[in-house]
């Protein structure tokens, strides 16, 4: 095994114990435990990562870099703004009834739980979740609407409504409290906000 791939294996086993030890111990996570289940020493975290931190911030954008990567092949550059909306919001909604769903939402209400109790960390994973929406707003961004073309700014004040929205529906809904949020329902709340962009 070369150095490189050496590095690459450290590097994927310390993401996959972090996120199994971050979620179940969440702020209390213990850098020397998720550094024995990688099979590693915690100076391979400080070496790949910087800090316990660092590790985090790079186990959200490894989790979420495939939910990202699934929304660019969900909506394709022909689609108008209304459309890729709607096929968004459809996405995010078929995503509350996936296997992992209810993992999701322990993991996301875990690092709340930790920013809230790290200033550091709250920072740090405010700009990573904000580098992985760039990707989205990206999407929207350029997509025809109405008689003209969506505007970066005018994506980024989409996306920003979008979020909060679609979290808070998805809270509802794997926790049994949102039973009539279908795809449809989805779909009308993203069309709205779309007209108010």
């Amino acid at each position: 095994m070369t150095r490189a791939e050496a590095k690459e294996r450290n590097r994927r086993a310390l993401l996959d114990a972090a996120l199994q030890v971050v979620s179940r111990d969440g702020h209390r996570a213990r850098l020397d435990e998720i550094a024995e289940l990688a099979g590693v020493t915690t100076g391979a975290v400080y070496s790949l990562f910087g800090s316990k931190n660092g590790l985090v911030v790079a186990v959200v954008a490894d989790y979420l870099g495939p939910h990202y990567a699934e929304l660019e092949q969900t909506l394709p550059r022909e689609l108008d703004l209304p459309a890729a909306v709607e096929s968004f919001a459809r996405h995010y909604r078929r995503s509350c009834d996936a296997p992992g769903a209810a993992a999701a939402l322990s993991l996301q209400v875990t690092l709340l739980d930790m920013a809230v109790h790290d200033a550091d960390l709250r920072i740090r994973l405010a700009e990573s979740i904000r580098a992985q929406e760039a990707r989205l707003v990206g999407l929207f961004a350029g997509r025809a609407h109405g008689a003209g073309t969506v505007t970066a700014d005018q994506a980024q004040r989409l996306v920003g409504a979008l979020r909060p929205l679609f979290v808070g529906l998805t809270q509802g809904v794997v926790l049994g409290l949102a039973d009539t949020a279908d795809e449809q329902f989805f779909a009308d709340a993203a069309r709205a906000l779309v007209q108010l962009a």
